[in-house]
């Protein structure tokens, strides 16, 4: 028996959806890091520090009292940070995200409970 779908309406055939299980414990683990301190290295070499409010699935991410950071050649010396306050970073930008140490010693429930 084929399968049709119809352009405007839905399909005749619903396919388990496998990964729901997978996707709701992944969002309760983003709902964890709400509200919580991240660092987020761009692909230009920025640093860029604040809440974590939002994501989407392009992994756009929406930081809070953002501050930036330049990039510098000593590794020690960061320089003074540019206050962003609401910042938005595109997904195909971010190289790496981190949530800072003292924003999760706070968070005493972040484990997921099956």
């Amino acid at each position: 028996m084929a399968t049709t779908i119809e352009e405007n309406g839905p399909s005749s055939h619903e396919q388990p959806d496998v990964s729901s299980s997978s996707s709701s414990l992944a969002r309760q683990k983003l709902e964890g890091l709400l509200n919580k301190n991240m660092r987020i290295r761009m692909t230009d070499g920025r640093t860029l520090v604040g809440l974590f409010l939002c994501t989407d699935r392009d992994c756009n991410v929406i930081l809070g009292s953002a501050q930036e950071f330049l990039k510098s050649t000593d590794t020690f010396s960061q320089g003074e940070p540019r206050v962003l306050g609401l910042a938005m970073i595109p997904g195909h930008h971010v190289v790496s995200i981190e949530v800072e140490a003292d924003s999760l010693e706070d968070t005493q429930g972040f484990e997921v409970n099956h």
